[in-house]
């Protein structure tokens, strides 16, 4: 078993931050196992040296260790490059130019009074730019500057079944195996971002490629990352990449039922340590 914890040193890490990271971490020593670090810096306008620092700093105080050093997005560019590359090639990906405000109005364009669809990325996207070039663009360089979605139909049309194993389970308690359709691919989820106009790369495409570099057998993560997984599982068979076992966790909340985010400081885990409280204390405080 190897697992990893993989934060995004944006802001302090905060109560969920520490549950998933010592359920990822206890998972894996109890199998005699591989827990690794992951620092997600791929988004350079809002990562910060300081926050990394006190990432080190709040996992070794709740007594986690890992097994290898730490592996960081900003360091694996040229490994996102070559995957857009390798799609660009095969036509699998596009260029797109619309603004959150074009998505929003050929959304909801269709059907006016209808709710548009929504998806893990937000609005499912329409398809503006999807038809725009000539069969036969892969064989031209790949352009810079612009965001590049996945031509989701395309790159299902040569695969087996979409389906991942679940350990834990997902906001409907689903568990076991996972069976996602096409149809539901197409229409719920759509041709997702996996390049940005403003940095290289994704969370989707640098996730997949992330785990698997580090070889990480089983995902631990929130539930809020359950409706994501056909997308990872999609470009893990486009990719040729291993196919991890998942354990999606339950989200830690406020009392008003809000999943914590980081900019809910008053539950960082820096303000609990100024407070005296103990690593047994926040184990208690998620329920561990």
């Amino acid at each position: 078993m190897r697992t990893r914890f993989a934060p995004s040193p944006t802001g302090p890490l905060h109560l969920g931050h520490a549950y998933s990271a010592l359920l990822a971490h206890d998972m894996a020593r109890a199998a005699g196992g591989t827990f690794l670090l992951r620092i997600e810096d791929i988004d350079r306008t809002r990562a910060r040296d300081h926050w990394e620092a006190q990432i080190y700093e709040d996992l070794h105080w709740l007594g986690i260790d890992w097994d290898e050093p730490p592996l960081r997005q900003s360091d694996r560019i040229s490994a996102y490059e070559a995957a857009l590359d390798s799609l660009w090639q095969r036509e699998l990906i596009y260029p797109c130019h619309c603004s959150r405000r074009d998505i929003a109005a050929a959304a909801s364009a269709p059907q006016e009074g209808a709710e548009p669809t929504v998806g893990p990325d937000g609005l499912v996207y329409p398809g503006t730019c999807r038809a725009l070039l000539a069969p036969g663009y892969g064989a031209t360089p790949r352009p810079g500057g612009t965001a590049l979605r996945l031509n989701m139909a395309r790159a299902l049309e040569a695969l087996p079944e979409i389906a991942f194993e679940e350990t834990g389970a997902g906001p409907e308690g689903e568990a076991g195996r996972i069976v996602t359709s096409r149809q539901q691919l197409t229409e719920t989820i759509g041709d997702v971002v996996l390049s940005r106009r403003d940095f290289t790369g994704s969370y989707h495409l640098s996730v997949v490629l992330d785990d698997a570099q580090q070889g990480i057998t089983h995902v631990v993560r929130g539930q809020d990352l359950f409706s994501a997984t056909p997308i990872h599982v999609v470009l893990q068979h486009i990719l040729n990449l291993p196919h991890p076992q998942y354990h999606h966790h339950r989200l830690i909340r406020d009392e008003t039922g809000r999943r914590l985010a980081k900019r809910d400081d008053a539950r960082a885990i820096a303000t609990y340590r100024t407070e005296g409280r103990s690593p047994p204390d926040i184990r208690a405080m998620v329920g561990l």
